[in-house]
């Protein structure tokens, strides 16, 4: 059952990325990139099941692009998301943020989740979709 209303999810979501921008990088999050980009390196955002909201954002420094990848670019700063993970960041802004007890990259103003933990990682569905 759960896999038939993810499938319908993935669905509606796909129709939308026909309307609307894609992805958005923040200053912040083209700055870190480009120092910290070593040559032919892009920022990885993936969406997964899991942690206390129901779906996490996951970040890697990575150099390979695949297939099904979808690639991002602002003033040299490259972010890559694959098609499925993109369904639910469709409309974002990847950001970073420094802040006393971490700094980390996180996905911001996303029209998709309704509410998400207080560390950023994870986020839920709004009901609608």
């Amino acid at each position: 059952m759960a896999s038939v209303r993810l499938f319908r999810l993935n669905s509606v979501l796909r129709h939308r990325l026909l309307s609307r921008t894609l992805l958005s990088l923040s200053n912040r999050c083209v700055e870190k990139l480009n120092r910290l980009s070593e040559d032919g390196e892009f920022l990885r955002v993936t969406v997964e099941g899991g942690g206390c909201s129901g779906f996490q954002y996951k970040f890697a420094m990575d150099s390979k692009v695949d297939e099904d990848d979808r690639i991002f670019e602002r003033d040299g700063a490259k972010v890559v998301t694959d098609d499925v993970s993109l369904d639910f960041i469709n409309g974002a802004t990847i950001d970073y943020e420094e802040e006393l007890i971490r700094s980390s990259f996180r996905v911001v103003e996303n029209p998709h989740a309704s509410r998400g933990c207080s560390c950023g990682a994870s986020f839920s569905l709004k009901e609608d979709q």
